[in-house]
């Protein structure tokens, strides 16, 4: 940015009441040539939103407006100041998706720029869409990769920076609109989900961010929050289906006695949903439980009438199961259908079939599941049971 820089002028002066020649001196003095302060050295109340918009495009080169900016300082163990933006959309290029190596922040030190080229010293990688300047007085100025790697001053503020990048965000889902939160998530929501994967540690500034369809909302996206206000009481957990579209989720036979007792199924239609909800595990004390896979409990069980079942029909059960073979695992009477004859459901500790069909998809190079992040390549087909 524009930094002061000083001048020098000669000063003249004479005198001639006494009718002699003139005699001439010279003086030096200073003068400051320019005035103007960086944008993120001045008080935040006297920047108008223009300004930081105006500084946010010619700074890197973009055409839109930022969706959410922060303009912050810290004082305290380690002092810094920083703008940051959230950008108006998502990168163009594929490389840059989910790339820690950005030139998105610009790191100052006592107001001379340093360097804009991290592979993840400040921020995460599910956070590298993020943009903005930050000048620290803590650094040296012959600052180099090595120290920003080990400093204990780039550790702490990378963690102030990861927060007050999560309170914009929230900011933005919070306005009474869901039109700018609708454009975050279209354009980023994939870098929330990475985020459930790769940091656990901020599980509980992430959950409350993350958006899915349902059976309840097949055209809104919904939040976790939404989802446990409208369970029923007597609800213990929160019920998902991982599935390749949403036209196969609202026919999938996993969905019909939960639908008919006015239960909520979240959709995960996107690649990478199904890892994100297994890292995340819980949400305010609800387990999300996968309805694909065997033992779904809703609550209703009848111990009295599920053993007079499966004593009425062990024969049939016994004789499918001959006729099937290792085709599957076993086969038994479910309570989970309402009109469909059967249903081929996972082992409660195997991977669900969505899991199956994403890994030998990524092992054969399938380009669809591109952006499913930091998986094995193996991959194997466990045997179903019938229900």
């Amino acid at each position: 940015m524009f930094c002061a820089a000083c001048l020098q002028f000669p000063s003249f002066s004479f005198d001639v009441s006494a009718g002699l020649d003139p005699e001439f001196a010279v003086y030096w003095d200073w003068e400051l040539a320019n005035e103007t302060k960086p944008i993120w050295m001045r008080n935040p109340k006297e920047v108008e939103k223009t300004e930081y918009n105006e500084f946010y495009k010619k700074t890197f080169n973009e055409f839109l407006d930022p969706l959410a900016y922060t303009h912050f300082t810290t004082e305290g163990e380690v002092e810094f100041r920083s703008v940051l933006y959230v950008p108006g959309m998502a990168p163009l290029s594929n490389e840059e998706i989910m790339n820690p190596k950005t030139k998105n922040i610009r790191l100052y030190v006592k107001r001379v720029f340093i360097s804009d080229d991290f592979d993840g010293e400040l921020f995460p990688r599910y956070l590298s869409f993020v943009k903005g300047v930050v000048d620290s007085n803590d650094l040296p100025l012959n600052v180099s990769r090595e120290i920003l790697q080990e400093s204990r001053i780039v550790r702490i503020m990378r963690k102030r920076l990861v927060r007050k990048t999560f309170d914009m965000i929230q900011e933005i889902a919070e306005k009474d609109g869901k039109e700018d939160y609708n454009k975050f998530w279209e354009s980023f929501g994939k870098f929330m989900k990475l985020g459930c994967i790769e940091d656990t540690g901020n599980h509980k500034r992430l959950a409350p961010l993350l958006r899915f369809y349902s059976s309840k909302n097949e055209t809104d996206l919904i939040s976790l929050d939404q989802y446990v206000e409208n369970m029923p009481e007597n609800q213990k957990a929160i019920y998902y289906i991982a599935i390749d579209s949403l036209q196969s989720a609202k026919t999938a036979p996993f969905l019909e006695k939960l639908v008919q007792k006015d239960i909520e199924v979240l959709y995960l239609i996107e690649p990478i949903d199904e890892v994100a909800i297994q890292n995340l595990q819980t949400y305010k004390e609800k387990k999300f439980v996968d309805i694909s896979k065997e033992d779904l409990e809703l609550g209703d069980e009848d111990e009295d009438k599920e053993k007079e079942s499966k004593q009425e029909y062990t024969l049939l059960c016994d004789w499918i199961k001959q006729q099937l073979g290792d085709k599957v695992a076993k086969v038994q009477i479910s309570k989970r259908l309402s009109s469909s004859p059967c249903v081929l459901v996972s082992g409660k500790f195997g991977w669900s079939a969505n899991m199956e069909r994403l890994m030998k998809a990524q092992t054969l190079g399938d380009t669809c599941v591109a952006d499913l992040p930091a998986l094995p390549v193996q991959w194997c087909v466990s045997r179903r049971a019938m229900s």
